[in-house]
């Protein structure tokens, strides 16, 4: 751990958000700051840039920016940065310290760590484990891919206080400690963009259980084999989550209950008709939540408030309107086949599906399945490049499954989808891919389809 940053040459990787919290934070510990950054200084932000060179910062930008890495003390990687970049790897052979944004949060954190990560559910698992500490009245603290950067509220940290940390395998791939309690939820396929395997990818992931001594906790979904195989990486006490079968030292959806279940004694948390969380795949976000906040002594009361009253983040199943008997859901979030899947699972009615973007490398076969053998889908919308992708998953579509093709922007999405659509049917855009080929990223996705929807009134 670096405790001496006086006059430190150190070069910020990558400058986004958490890249300026970083900037002030070791600007105050008197480090020399460069900011390297593959775009045009120009195409950053100006009231950014403005702010960076006021606290004495320095820019190198453009396609030269990871030369000469070796000349830096410290090295912070920005999340989008890949950590085993051949320039980084060499630059730490030399002798430079490579680490992050969240390293350095847990190198110097001295309040307890809630840590949450997994394929899909992160932000909604964290944000409900948040709400119930807030509602029972902790000082607690959101942040990592949600919230804030932790940087910027590390001083406002007492022992007593807590820290819920959404954490990405981008975050957890150069992480040498584990939080005290580690939430690992449904871990599938994803971001092989950014990794250069399926491996490498499960292998950052359980960084967050991985570094966890016998004073630690570990709340492990049991529905997905590479979570629950993940048990023998942690030394923590190790409790579940499901929602698909009863289990000890857990908690678990059963007979329409959410039940925490420790020693074989049972405790009945809400009725799963009270949750106000749409889609039964929530419910093991909420068997997470719930038992991280009995292993940190949440009274139920405080569960119970939060659950029926929390109905998620925007673009995660998000209610968009009803126009003429016709529901819209934006569900923008669903870059994954699987969330996908659970978005057309969370709904009987007929349904008009958007569907399509950009690659991550995933696999379709099993959407394609379930699109085939569904009796509720009535129309697909195929967009972006991964359109042909899908298709190829779904030969011998039934012929009563309308497939659209060829609209171009959002507004010709939604009016497609809408020329279609009858009373009691459901327009969900949940595209299973990235959105970089039409859209900034799947909140430009995601406002643009409340948009449009908006106008068709």
């Amino acid at each position: 751990m670096i405790t001496d940053w006086h006059k430190k040459k150190v070069a910020l990787l990558g400058f986004g958000v958490e890249g300026v919290e970083t900037l002030k934070f070791l600007s105050k510990k008197g480090a020399s700051i460069w900011i390297l950054d593959r775009r045009q200084k120009e195409s950053l932000d100006n009231n950014i840039v403005t702010a960076a060179e006021k606290l004495g910062a320095q820019f190198i930008c453009g396609k030269n920016y990871l030369e000469k890495l070796e000349e830096y003390d410290v090295i912070v990687r920005s999340p989008g940065v890949k950590r085993l970049l051949p320039e980084l790897l060499e630059a730490e052979k030399q002798g430079s310290i490579v680490t992050s944004h969240i390293k350095l949060f847990f190198d110097l954190c001295q309040a307890l760590i809630i840590g949450v990560t997994g394929t899909k559910g992160k932000g909604t698992t964290s944000t409900l484990i948040y709400e119930m500490f807030k509602a029972a009245g902790k000082d607690v603290y959101l942040g990592g891919n949600i919230g804030l950067p932790p940087l910027s509220f590390l001083d406002k940290l007492q022992p007593s206080s807590f820290v819920v940390l959404e954490l990405s395998s981008f975050q957890l791939q150069d992480l040498t400690k584990s939080p005290h309690i580690a939430v690992m939820l449904m871990v599938t396929s994803e971001h092989l963009d950014h990794h250069a395997t399926h491996e490498e990818y499960v292998d950052a992931k359980r960084n967050l259980l991985r570094f966890q001594t016998e004073e630690d906790f570990a709340v492990i979904n049991r529905d997905y084999p590479v979570s629950n195989e993940s048990d023998v990486y942690t030394e923590g006490k190790v409790f579940y989550a499901s929602r698909e079968r009863e289990t000890n030292n857990g908690c678990f959806a059963f007979g329409g209950k959410i039940i925490v279940r420790r020693n074989d004694n049972d405790d009945e948390i809400v009725r799963t008709s009270e949750i106000a969380l749409i889609g039964k795949h929530n419910l093991e976000n909420v068997c997470a939540a719930v038992m991280t906040a009995r292993l940190a002594g949440i009274s139920t009361k405080y569960m119970r408030e939060v659950l029926k009253t929390f109905s998620g983040l925007p673009h995660r199943l998000e209610f968009v309107a009803e126009i003429d008997g016709v529901k819209y859901y934006d569900d923008s979030f669903s870059t994954t086949p699987e969330t996908t899947i659970a978005a057309i699972e969370s709904f009987e009615q007929p349904k008009l599906l958007i569907l399509g973007g950009s690659s991550k490398g995933s696999d379709f076969s099993k959407l394609g399945k379930v699109i085939r053998e569904s009796d509720s889908i009535k129309a697909i919308i195929g967009i972006g490049d991964e359109c042909d992708e899908i298709k190829s998953q779904i030969p011998n579509l039934k012929s009563q499954v309308l497939l659209v093709e060829g609209a171009e922007s959002m507004q010709q999405i939604v009016r497609a989808a809408a020329k279609i659509a009858k009373k009691g049917d459901i327009v969900l855009l949940s595209p299973a891919c990235a959105s970089f080929d039409m859209f900034k990223n799947y909140k430009d996705r995601g406002e643009k389809f409340k948009k449009e929807v908006h106008l068709l009134t």
